[in-house]
């Protein structure tokens, strides 16, 4: 398994001033589906950081997003390894395919892998 990027997501009622604010410190928008807002550095697009007002196909919103090279292998692994499921896997409409899991330290993390047809060259959606 490969781990393509690691990217902390924050919840936030504030997406226009985060953009604003981290705009200042050279993050450009990459996504912005209006209740999510990735912002990713031009020269480094995988140095991101993601704030949603709430997660609009998930019980809950992930504290951290982990992109991987197999997403079904690491579902397999995780659920053989008892770790807490809190959204099982399934593709979304915006091409990746995702699933939550709950780290030993009660953080929501967001597994996911862009499904191939619509993977992107630089890996910029969540």
């Amino acid at each position: 398994m490969s781990v393509r990027r690691v990217v902390p997501d924050f919840q936030s009622d504030a997406l226009e001033e985060s953009r604003s604010f981290y705009g200042l410190l050279g993050l450009e928008e990459v996504m912005n589906q209006g209740w999510v807002l990735t912002l990713a550095s031009p020269t480094n697009p995988t140095a991101q950081l993601t704030f949603m007002t709430a997660d609009r196909t998930a019980p809950v919103a992930p504290d951290l997003s982990i992109e991987v090279d197999d997403v079904d292998a690491v579902y397999a692994s995780v659920r053989a390894a008892g770790a807490e499921i809190v959204r099982a896997l399934q593709d979304e409409e915006w091409g990746v395919r995702r699933f939550f899991v709950r780290d030993p330290n009660g953080r929501v993390v967001n597994v996911l892998g862009h499904r191939a047809a619509d993977s992107p060259a630089d890996g910029q959606n969540a």
